[in-house]
């Protein structure tokens, strides 16, 4: 009897112990799921225009915008690139939004009407259809206005990484994260990465924005390399620059103008 009464025991507290972890699991599970809920992601397309067309694309667009587009995650954002090999393209973007917002995105009551008569027919291609999430937590952009018009200039820098150097991401752009929060004045700075996988021929993995409220802002000094070296050591430097350059195959630059009109903010 004592044995069989010490076995019930050490199976009830066998039982205990398991619903404990399961509770810890599922907690933090639930954790986590609730913490993703709070992330930032937006939705981008590439549109090469039709050049003979531009005008009636543009009022199209804006009309577009203001009617299935006008606010929340389906709020568009247009913008005019403005530098290097894709100049002349626009850039339509929706959000910040989630997952969970796109299925309840605009499709029905002539948004895939509109679009399909109004947009497609002066457009040449459509490229890149993406999605774009923060880190939120190294990036610096909480002092930024969310219609997008106090910054209205984006500096894009993409980024490939090196097949097999992906661990060193986290390390540089923490690095890059804590010297722009050092800098002197605001510094609006963020890092998105593409969600879905673009393989090594598309590249594209990762880009850092720099928001601008003028080009002459270009023109001043941002003291970054002094900066680093105040936060991370005086021989830190030359080692940034190598593993930099170890961990990404490739990196280019464009400037985005933020265009109000097409994007049916006024």
């Amino acid at each position: 009897m004592a044995i069989l009464l010490t076995k019930f025991f050490i199976m009830i507290k066998k039982t205990i112990s398991f619903m404990m972890i399961v509770v810890m699991v599922f907690g933090t599970v639930l954790t986590i799921k609730a913490q993703d809920k709070s992330y930032m992601m937006w939705e981008s397309i590439t549109i090469t225009p039709n050049n003979t067309k531009l005008k009636v694309l543009g009022e199209n667009m804006r009309k577009h915008n203001q009617k299935y587009h006008k606010d929340g995650p389906y709020k568009a954002y247009v913008y005019n690139i403005t530098t290097g090999p894709n100049i002349g393209k626009l850039v339509w973007e929706m959000g910040p939004l989630t997952y969970s917002d796109l299925d309840g995105r605009p499709s029905a009551g002539g948004h895939d009407d509109d679009w399909r008569d109004n947009i497609m027919p002066y457009v040449k291609k459509m490229t890149n259809g993406e999605y774009w999430k923060e880190d939120k937590e190294l990036s610096n952009t909480d002092m930024l206005d969310p219609n997008t018009t106090s910054h209205p200039l984006l500096f894009i820098r993409y980024h490939e990484v090196v097949k097999g150097e992906g661990h060193n991401i986290n390390h540089l752009l923490t690095q890059i994260s804590k010297t722009v929060k050092a800098m002197d004045g605001d510094n609006p700075w963020g890092i998105y990465y593409n969600e879905f996988r673009q393989g090594y021929t598309i590249g594209r993995h990762i880009a850092t924005v720099g928001f601008y409220k003028t080009w002459a802002e270009l023109d001043e000094d941002n003291n970054f390399k002094k900066t680093f070296m105040k936060v991370h050591g005086e021989n830190s430097w030359q080692p940034f620059l190598k593993n930099m350059n170890d961990t990404f195959s490739n990196s280019w630059d464009e400037i985005w103008e933020f265009n109000p009109k097409l994007s049916g903010h006024n």
